[in-house]
């Protein structure tokens, strides 16, 4: 499945309003550590068509980081019913993610 770019626009109607449970990658251009996580996020988003995958740049749309009091990157928020229930700061193994998203 392709991740989504989310930004102030569509927040609402790919995170808040999705039956499916959601994960929010929140990311920036010149961050290293970003870098190594995105392969292993893209990996698991074509292995878990039952989540939707988005992808928040940090620098693009600093609102939502704000309001999710995102103070490092990279981190992976897990939305549930529209609201998030888990987070995950710092680069992680593909085993260690797997088992974030249960």
């Amino acid at each position: 499945m392709a991740i989504t770019t989310i930004n102030q626009e569509n927040f609402e109607t790919k995170v808040t309003q999705s039956s499916a449970p959601v994960l929010l990658d929140f990311w920036a251009a010149w961050c290293g550590p970003c870098t190594m996580l995105s392969p292993v996020v893209e990996e698991l988003a074509q292995e878990h068509p039952e989540i939707s995958f988005g992808k928040v740049n940090v620098d693009e749309v600093p609102e939502l980081a704000q309001r999710y009091q995102i103070s490092a990157i990279p981190t992976l928020l897990l939305f549930k019913d529209g609201q998030p229930v888990d987070m995950s700061v710092g680069v992680k193994s593909k085993a260690e993610l797997e088992n974030f998203l249960k």
